[in-house]
């Protein structure tokens, strides 16, 4: 089979109706490129197709197929058997397109629920770049799949006749894509000012004891800050008017505040005041909470505030000191179940909860977070 003379053949018969490429593509449902293949050579019809471009040039099959017109045309047996293997090729490829239809259809459908449960599940508040991500791709899957669907079932083609129908579907997409940005931009400009708040926040340390309201009762970065039900420093006197052998304040705010603090104070003559204070507030359960097994050695703690997601803030004395009269206070105070800040370089390690752990893989993080 010379598949170049048949292309000639195809293009005077062509000629002779006189078409161009473009109505005859329209005329056979297919595209301007694929008449243009027929007719070089470089592809043929699909037998489908050859039985109506033969009823149509009013030409035997088998003159297309040689290319040259015959002298005698196809007996009727012939021209019969070419058209059932047309209908049999058709009815092949029908299966094939119903089970792509069916499969698109699906994949909307699927694509279309995960988009509505991320969106629903998107906390605006929290944002996250991979959830914000997962939610455009998801997005952007749903608009293929759509689209691809529209394609195979012949839809798209019916609605690209409607204007007003096709207005209607653009307007859909962009409000669902206004929809699906607007969580993604809101998203990304508030890791923006976190990230901005977390780069451009410092660490400040203090061994000044006249800072003290500055950073615990009186001062805007404690605010209303509370562990539990609690003051968050509570357990630290209002006022410090005694000595203060041992002193350091570590602050740090990248977006939520963040304390290291241990003081030794010298109570004198009002040493018994201060330790019925204490004892009143009393110690709450610590031990297990981020792995603490205790109290520091060689201390007996007085006064514990503990909090499973904020820390610990407590006071302690020399363990069996007679005559003793200093109480030292500290406070690890953070929160999102672990600490930013290196707690072994900002607190003296006698002064440390024996076990404690809040760095930002610590196992009591994980167990509460459920991962």
């Amino acid at each position: 089979m010379d598949q170049k003379k048949t292309g000639q053949f195809l293009k005077s018969l062509r000629n002779e109706k006189g078409l161009t490429q473009e109505q005859l593509a329209k005329q056979f449902n297919v595209s301007n490129r694929s008449v243009s293949r027929w007719e070089t050579g470089t592809n043929l019809p699909d037998i489908s197709l050859l039985v109506e471009i033969a009823d149509f040039y009013d030409v035997d099959v088998r003159e297309i197929i040689d290319g040259e017109r015959k002298s005698k045309m196809m007996d009727k047996e012939t021209k019969e058997v070419a058209e059932k293997m047309a209908v049999y090729a058709g009815n092949e490829k029908g299966r094939l397109l119903r089970g792509v239809q069916i499969a698109g259809i699906a994949g909307v459908c699927v694509t279309l629920i995960a988009l509505v449960l991320q969106i629903i599940a998107y906390d605006i508040n929290n944002p996250d770049l991979k959830r914000s991500s997962a939610i455009l791709m998801t997005f952007l899957a749903f608009v293929a799949m759509s689209i691809i669907t529209l394609y195979v079932t012949g839809i798209l083609k019916r609605i690209s006749k409607h204007r007003k129908l096709v207005i209607a579907i653009r307007v859909t997409i962009i409000v669902l894509l206004s929809v699906v940005t607007h969580y993604i931009v809101v998203g990304f400009l508030l890791l923006g000012m976190f990230a901005a708040m977390f780069y451009s926040a410092k660490i400040k340390t203090t061994n000044d004891i006249s800072d003290y309201n500055t950073y615990i009762h009186d001062g805007k970065p404690n605010s209303e800050y509370t562990m539990g039900k609690q003051p968050i420093f509570d357990i630290f006197p209002e006022t410090i008017d005694v000595p203060a052998d041992d002193f350091q304040i570590t602050y740090y705010n990248p977006w939520d505040p963040q304390y290291l603090v241990y003081m030794t104070l010298d109570y004198g003559d009002a040493y018994d005041e201060e330790m019925a204070r204490l004892e009143a507030i009393g110690i709450e359960e610590y031990e297990g909470i981020y792995t603490v097994t205790g109290e520091p050695e060689g201390y007996d703690i007085v006064a514990m505030d503990s909090d499973e997601y904020n820390g610990f803030v407590y006071a302690m004395i020399p363990e069996n000191k007679d005559g003793n009269t200093k109480i030292t206070y500290c406070a690890i105070v953070f929160c999102n179940y672990f600490l930013d800040l290196d707690v072994h370089e900002y607190m003296k390690e006698e002064y440390l909860l024996p076990g404690f752990d809040a760095t930002d893989d610590n196992p009591y993080r994980k167990e509460m977070m459920g991962t």
